[in-house]
């Protein structure tokens, strides 16, 4: 028995696939999505971040008012407690302190909680939250501003700044200091 096979070389046009000219405009319509879409996802971005930035200055907001109201019309920093733990020195610290660990009537600080340091913390986690826009969560304490109206933070380098006089907090990154 014999069998006999077909030796025919295949011609081009049996052949399937795609020709250059298909490739080309598929690319093309690519390219025009993703002009369109990448500047959407840039502009959530930043909306994100505003977002997170206006939560965290609402907090922290909170935070100081319920603070001011139990330590005697007082807001953190404005003055310099008698007792405080070892770590803490400088006004940020005593700030960042005083509204993450225990503290009394007058301010002081320790790390636990018992009968005579008996408020906060006011901000879990032992630190401020950060920044969004410039990934930074320390603060600058101005204590000799009384302009409540004042609002100024181009000059800092910082996730916040504090006027421990007026109570007001704002981001310090230079763009969004009003918010």
């Amino acid at each position: 028995m014999k069998i006999i096979f077909n030796k025919r070389k295949p011609n081009l046009k049996d052949q399937s696939g795609f020709t250059l000219i298909e490739i080309l405009i598929v690319v093309i319509l690519l390219g025009i999505l993703a002009t369109i879409i990448i500047p959407q996802v840039s502009v959530s971005t930043d909306d994100a971040k505003l977002n997170t930035l206006i939560t965290n200055l609402t907090q922290m907001r909170n935070s100081l008012e319920v603070y001011y109201y139990q330590h005697n019309n007082a807001y953190p920093a404005s003055s310099t407690p008698s007792t405080l733990p070892g770590d803490v020195s400088g006004d940020a610290a005593i700030f960042i302190a005083q509204l993450t660990r225990y503290t009394d009537e007058d301010g002081n600080v320790q790390d636990s909680k018992d009968s005579t340091f008996k408020y906060g913390p006011y901000i879990k986690g032992g630190a401020l939250p950060t920044n969004p826009f410039n990934s930074k969560s320390d603060v600058t304490i101005d204590s000799a501003e009384t302009d409540i109206t004042e609002k100024t933070s181009s000059s800092v380098n910082t996730g916040y700044k504090f006027y421990s006089v007026t109570g007001v907090i704002m981001a310090a990154d230079g763009t969004h200091e009003t918010e």
